[in-house]
């Protein structure tokens, strides 16, 4: 059977190398969390797309069906989900985000 709101995620997911589903926008954060992600993001130089899910009550819980994971932000890197805020803050302070950036060869600036 086919989910609309899946097919729209995983269409979002699909154009994007790096997607984070977030509340709010890049410029205009609305959660502390998504925030941090979009900071760590910025300061790493990624580019990234992004949903509002706040615009949209279909992805706001659908999101969360579709990774099986039950708080936003959620970050995703060439078709794979990698976390939310904590485990984006712990790979970037880790090294593990370069790292996985490098190996799905997405462009970011390295670490100075």
């Amino acid at each position: 059977m086919s989910n609309p709101t899946f097919d729209q995620i995983q269409a979002a997911i699909d154009a994007n190398p790096v997607m984070l589903f977030m509340k709010g926008t890049p410029a205009f954060p609305q959660c502390g969390f998504s925030a941090r992600v979009v900071q760590i993001l910025t300061h790493m130089g990624v580019p990234f797309g992004s949903a509002n899910v706040l615009e949209d009550m279909e992805i706001r819980e659908g999101i969360k069906s579709f990774s099986n994971w039950p708080t936003i932000p959620q970050l995703y890197v060439k078709g794979e989900f990698v976390g939310g805020c904590d485990i984006v803050m712990e790979m970037f302070q880790s090294g593990e985000l370069a790292t996985l950036l490098t190996e799905k060869q997405v462009p970011h600036k390295a670490e100075a």
